[in-house]
């Protein structure tokens, strides 16, 4: 299938719009010299509606849209619980994370480590997210990109990869998040109304015209696609183990994802203050209760419409095929935002940690970023180190993506179960560094092995242990582990630089209410399909 010359010109349209304004919101007043605090935190001065846009757009890319369609396709609606209980999660971030992170003037999560804990822990997880984001995340959302892009417009998927690659690289370059983070809600737009008309037309499809007959027929042909908690002998049952999903390792994962991860957190930190901050989380976390409408259904009605797909991950794309033209071109084209929207983001986070926390450390170099201090001259170099980071970062995914993710069916799962390894370990690291004072740079140290380390022996001597249970025995493990180690050996308090004595965690009734909101949706959603 090829794109007609309507649906071409539609996504020629976009590309060149979504560009141009790119470069028109990364223009610098005349005389001002770009420095780290322009280029990696949007002269920390993003509005609240840039922040949960972007947070969003960040998220939702490829591996979401194709993988999380491909998950609905072979498990069914239980994978929404990713979604709905980041809507929740993104709540406790505002709530208690945010504060002390903007009270302590953050800017990347390898430097509140370094304030935390001490230097060794800031380099050993600055080494360990640069492999992560290119090796594992970068390298998804461009491989799981191509082939939508392939599936629907007939492009050859290594020309796709590397055209999807070298656009998101150019489209933030110039700007770094300011030219990312301004134009997301452009991209979350077109996002969700593009992946709207997917969900309507398909439904519409299988209900001969009407959505909600549409809607009723398919629960009806794929009951089994239509339970939030699976049964132990549900054969997905090792991918989302039961209540799990509500109490357990889901937990872990999204703390880790949404709480401590600098290619979401990083938005935040860019906020004007801690309250256009929070309106951000909240806005995000009711666009999260909405992503499975738009992804996940797609991917179930795909079961009715396309039942003998030789492999989940094509159910979009080949869903996307049913469009007709000019709308297939606008689909297309919300597809391509979420996949550049998404890499930019990643490749800036990339370019931040490198910069940052390893190239500007290691010259002992101070920056506008850390504390409003650094030579035009100096910061002038850190913006050059960071967009030719940028530029390696992203021909080092495309180099690896096939090789790593060629053979994988579901690359949304794969992502989980590999990133899943390390995750106890960050969330105890960031747990015990926000919130108890005696836990030590050893005691850190000692989680992040032992995360890694008691991951793989689980993996490989009880292979049965469903990888969300895993993850949750290896936290309690390591942070049992931390505790111990931290309090055998103490360090001086002069260590923790981490101000907490003043940090406000009171919100603004709107914030409450609007969290009020949040949960009621959950209980709703989760009493219907359970």
């Amino acid at each position: 299938m090829t794109l007609s010359p309507l649906d071409l010109t539609v996504v020629i349209v976009y590309a060149i719009g979504i560009f141009g304004l790119a470069q028109w919101v990364s223009r610098e007043k005349p005389g001002h010299v770009r420095d780290t605090s322009d280029y990696f935190l949007a002269s920390k001065a993003l509005p609240w509606w840039a922040i949960g846009a972007s947070l969003i757009a960040a998220n939702i890319s490829a591996e979401q849209i194709v993988g999380m369609a491909g998950s609905g396709y072979a498990i069914g609606l239980a994978i929404a619980s990713y979604e709905w209980m980041a809507a929740l999660t993104l709540l406790i971030v505002g709530k208690f994370f945010l504060p002390i992170f903007l009270r302590n003037e953050i800017y990347t999560m390898p430097q509140f480590l370094e304030q935390r804990y001490g230097p060794s822990i800031r380099t050993l997880m600055a080494v360990f997210w640069l492999g992560l984001y290119v090796f594992v995340n970068l390298t998804s959302i461009i491989w799981l990109g191509s082939i939508a892009v392939n599936q629907v417009a007939g492009i050859d998927q290594d020309h796709a990869l590397i055209g999807l690659g070298l656009f998101a690289l150019l489209y933030q370059i110039r700007g770094g998040l300011k030219a990312v983070a301004l134009t997301d809600i452009v991209q979350v737009t077109l996002l969700v109304l593009g992946g709207a008309m997917v969900s309507y037309l398909t439904l519409s499809q299988i209900g001969d015209g009407s959505v909600l007959a549409g809607f009723a027929e398919l629960t009806r042909r794929a009951p089994d696609k239509f339970q939030m908690i699976l049964s132990p002998d549900n054969k997905f049952y090792s991918d989302l183990p039961g209540i799990s999903v509500l109490v357990g390792g889901m937990w872990i994962a999204n703390l880790s994802y949404w709480g401590f991860n600098q290619y979401i957190i990083q938005r935040a930190l860019a906020a004007k203050n801690l309250k256009e901050a929070q309106k951000g989380i909240v806005f995000a976390a009711y666009l999260k209760l909405l992503m499975p409408v738009i992804i996940v259904l797609p991917g179930i009605a795909a079961v009715v419409l396309a039942p003998d797909l030789s492999k989940p991950d094509q159910a979009y794309p080949t869903m996307m095929k049913l469009l007709p033209p000019g709308i297939l071109g606008l689909v297309f084209a919300a597809l391509v935002a979420a996949i550049i929207a998404s890499t930019a983001s990643k490749i800036n986070s990339i370019a931040t940690i490198f910069t940052l926390d390893l190239y500007a450390k290691g010259k002992h170099q101070a920056t506008a970023a850390e504390d409003g201090t650094g030579s035009a001259p100096g910061e002038r170099k850190l913006v050059l180190v960071g967009r030719i980071t940028a530029a390696v970062a992203i021909v080092l995914a495309m180099i690896t993506a096939r090789p790593l993710l060629g053979k994988s069916d579901q690359a949304f799962q794969y992502i989980q179960e590999y990133t899943g390894f390390f995750t106890p370990g960050i969330v105890v690291i960031f747990v015990l560094g926000l919130f108890w004072k005696r836990a030590t740079e050893a005691g850190a140290l000692t989680a992040a092995i032992a995360s890694f380390v008691l991951s793989l022996a689980l993996k490989y001597a009880w292979p049965a242990l469903p990888f969300m249970n895993r993850m949750l025995v290896v936290f309690v493990a390591a942070l049992v582990l931390a505790a111990i180690v931290s309090l055998a050996r103490p360090q001086a308090a002069a260590a923790n630089r981490i101000q907490t004595r003043d940090v406000d965690y009171g919100t603004t009734f709107s914030f409450n209410a609007a969290s009020i909101g949040v949960v009621a949706i959950l209980i709703a959603l989760y009493a219907t399909w359970w």
